[in-house]
């Protein structure tokens, strides 16, 4: 009998991990690279969904794409953009088959965690200026208090007109920042003697924004007179003008480059812009196919997708039938409906990677490490499989065959955040599913996740872009 070279067969059989860069020749090490100076430069100077879709248009039309309200036909290779409200983007490239053999989609959220000005938030205490803020999406609060913060947002004034505010950003402008109570007084005993720090809430979350007072007596408030007329003179901003306002509250930090050999990445808000940056440049680099590519930018995530910028949005069937309409289609329903069926997508999100000092929350056979590669999710959600769509085996194992086309391509599979009853997350993927569109759940693994500064890899942020191009081609 012939004896067995198990050697060899574990080799043919058993699935083995490595990462990327024990993978990649310096070529691609190189690519990836200079890749992540692009990202870099998109983390650092957009972090509000407003800033987003302001740099995506741009991104675009140096690419040839046209706001789909000027154009009047629609053929092969056209490219176009819709916007919603500012916050929501839309993009396609039309295939050579129109919307017949249905859609290829990467779509991904471009909102992040942050604070934001509550309606009326300025109020003077102990002499000083403060701003009340409401968190937005999932934080640990106690991670945003004696942080460089910035100031970024719009007003709109009595008379209608709109003000950009971006304050923090710049070496030369203030920054801004929410206290915390020093380690001495913070000490408290529990009922087993152990003493105990305070916990910060939400209602402390308060901006320290100036100390200096206007010079008159009779003034009660003196220096939040003071941060008004501040406004009022460099904005034309009144009080009453803040209850038609979004100013965001983030963190003022760059991206920079992470490590001795600089091969991750720490900046602000990269759930999602990460992949929203890599889906964007991967869709336009793609060559047009039969079906029509789509690429969207979507808003509130965060907390849920509700809202008329939210993936549940109705705003992205209209944009289907908008594009029927102007490739002389019917334009009906039944047409979006039957391109859904037909059409396959990725919801381009990050996920968690195994940080080894917190080993004990994840399935270590079933997880996403950082530098693997593209991590796809096969699943998100909670224990028993609620709150989440599941990929199918066939979508899987088409998308296997489209990343062969480029042997760089590193990607990694799990299933679920974190141990079965443990760990719990959601995405957009199951609206996408929810219009019975084939979906999953592919991106960066993160560390930090929901902090001030979350870390990718650079070979992440990569594959990802390729994983996405080569879904787009496939």
């Amino acid at each position: 009998m012939e004896k067995i070279d198990y050697q060899k067969l574990e080799k043919q059989l058993k699935l083995e991990k490595k990462s990327c860069w024990e993978i990649w020749d310096d070529k691609i090490k190189k690519d990836a690279f200079d890749f992540a100076e692009g990202y870099k430069s998109f983390a650092s100077e957009v972090k509000t969904e407003r800033e987003a879709v302001e740099e995506g248009i741009k991104l675009a039309e140096d690419r040839g794409f046209k706001n789909i309200v000027k154009v009047k036909l629609l053929s092969t290779g056209d490219k176009i953009y819709a916007i919603n409200r500012d916050k929501s983007l839309f993009l396609a490239k039309i295939g050579k088959s129109g919307l017949s053999q249905g859609m290829k989609i990467v779509m991904s959220h471009i909102d992040s965690p942050h604070l934001d000005f509550k309606i009326n938030p300025f109020y003077e205490d102990e002499n000083l200026a403060f701003a009340k803020t409401h968190y937005y999406g999932g934080i640990k609060k106690y991670q945003w208090p004696t942080i460089s913060l910035a100031l970024h947002g719009v007003v709109y004034l009595e008379s209608g007109k709109k003000i950009n505010i971006k304050i923090g950003e710049k070496s030369d402008e203030p920054i801004f920042m929410i206290t915390d109570l020093l380690p001495h007084l913070d000490r408290s005993i529990d009922s087993g003697g152990k003493a105990e720090y305070h916990k910060i809430n939400g209602e402390e979350l308060n901006l320290l924004l100036g100390s200096l007072p206007v010079d008159d007596k009779k003034i009660k408030e003196k220096v939040k007179l003071a941060i008004l007329e501040y406004l009022f003179n460099k904005y034309g901003i009144k009080e009453d003008d803040l209850a038609s306002a979004e100013i965001q509250v983030v963190p003022s930090e760059k991206a920079r480059d992470l490590g001795f050999d600089r091969s991750l990445i720490s900046a602000y808000g990269q759930d999602d812009k990460a992949c929203a940056y890599s889906s964007l440049m991967s869709f336009l680099d793609a060559k047009i196919i039969d079906q029509t590519q789509v690429c969207v930018w979507t808003d509130r995530e965060e907390i849920g997708s509700d809202g008329n910028t939210s993936t549940q949005s109705l705003f992205f069937e209209s944009f289907i039938l908008d594009i029927l309409k102007l490739s002389q289609n019917k334009g009906g329903l039944e047409e979006v409906y039957h391109s859904y069926n037909i059409s396959q997508a990725i919801s381009a999100d990050t996920t968690v990677a195994v940080d080894p000092d917190y080993k004990d929350v994840y399935d270590l056979r079933n997880a996403c490490r950082m530098g693997f590669g593209l991590a796809i999710e096969k699943y998100t959600g909670h224990g028993g499989k609620y709150e989440a769509s599941e990929a199918s085996a066939q979508f899987i194992s088409e998308l296997r065959k489209a990343f062969k086309q480029d042997k760089n391509i590193i990607y990694q599979f799990s299933g679920g955040i974190g141990k079965v009853d443990q760990g719990r997350g959601g995405t957009i993927a199951k609206y996408l599913a929810n219009r019975n569109i084939d979906v999953i759940d592919a991106g960066v693994a993160l560390f930090n996740t929901h902090a001030p500064l979350e870390i990718v890899s650079k070979a992440d942020i990569y594959c990802a872009y390729l994983g996405y191009k080569a879904f787009y081609q496939g």
